[in-house]
């Protein structure tokens, strides 16, 4: 007994030691370090001075993941985005479960990022507001990921947070990009799943950006053929679209002021060079914006997410 509790000890210090060196391995068949990715979180020194890899193996791991303020410079790397999933069920209106808590994945601690990874929230569509990845650190970054649910899919919060999603995919049914961070996202797949609203951002009064997406395409499931682009959780909410290809499916007038006229006034809501059949500038509500070239300038990553810091996203 004395000296399996010895080897127990013996083997959680390589861990502790390992992941000091920046690298810890989960997979479900033993292989790694952990069978559990929380676990492997809950083993990353805390405001690690270099970034921390957790290396994630092929499998469907049912969790619910929070990275707490003080894992920071923390990354998931998974083996292949299809197949290394990380999922979970919970939703609002289940027991005590509301949006800000029926995540799969929270993520507090500064500077994550993330790679090959599938997020999903299995709840289904009967059943409400049921997020899949809530992130509410800031600088965060996410690579070749699919986010998966229904309603309120992607929570991008809070005010300040700074988040750049690159080559994702992103499904949803109702709101299902939503928030008050500054969020880029460039080179992504954004599909609609029925009819309804793709964002309901909730930008902060004065933050000079909200959501942006850039060269992304959105595409629709056959069920959904009127889809508009946004409605204002918030009276200042900002939603720009630029060169992204629209489906059909998009809505002529493209904006929605959610029964809210007043933030007709205060909303921005903007797209430059929308290609595609739901294409529609001259269709578009009134107090939506096409920009003119000059205005689109502005409309580059590290431009719009550097901040006070001066954080750059892509090297230049």
């Amino acid at each position: 007994m004395k000296r399996l509790s010895a080897l127990l000890i013996l083997c959680l210090i390589a861990t502790l030691v390992q992941a000091q060196q920046g690298r810890v391995v989960v997979a479900q068949d033993g292989s790694g370090d952990y069978t559990s990715i929380q676990a492997a979180v809950d083993v990353v020194p805390s405001f690690p001075e270099k970034r921390v890899e957790i290396f994630i193996k092929n499998g469907i791991y049912r969790e619910k993941i929070i990275i707490p303020t003080w894992k920071s410079n923390l990354s998931f790397i998974g083996e292949d985005k299809y197949k290394t999933i990380i999922r979970w069920d919970d939703h609002s209106g289940k027991g005590d479960i509301n949006t800000f808590t029926s995540y799969t994945v929270l993520v507090q601690g500064n500077d994550f990022r993330a790679e090959n990874i599938t997020f999903e929230n299995s709840a289904g569509r009967t059943v409400g507001q049921a997020v899949a990845l809530h992130v509410e650190a800031d600088r965060c970054v996410f690579e070749d990921c699919r986010i998966i649910g229904d309603q309120d899919t992607l929570y991008a919060g809070v005010n300040g947070s700074r988040q750049y999603y690159r080559n994702c995919y992103i499904e949803g049914t109702t709101d299902f990009i939503f928030g008050p961070a500054t969020a880029v996202f460039e080179n992504c797949i954004i599909h609609c799943k029925k009819n309804s609203y793709i964002t309901a951002a909730s930008t902060p009064e004065g933050q000079a950006f909200g959501f942006v997406f850039l060269n992304c395409t959105v595409t629709a499931s056959e069920e959904a053929t009127k889809v508009y682009l946004g409605r204002p959780w918030r009276p200042y909410a900002k939603t720009v679209f630029i060169s992204t290809k629209l489906g059909k499916h998009i809505r002529p007038e493209g904006w929605h002021n959610w029964s809210k006229p007043e933030a007709e006034k205060t909303a921005f809501y903007a797209e430059y060079k929308s290609i595609g059949p739901g294409a529609a500038p001259k269709a578009r509500v009134s107090w939506a914006k096409q920009l003119k070239r000059r205005e689109a300038r502005k409309y580059t990553v590290n431009n719009i997410l550097s901040g006070n810091d001066g954080w750059k996203v892509i090297s230049e």
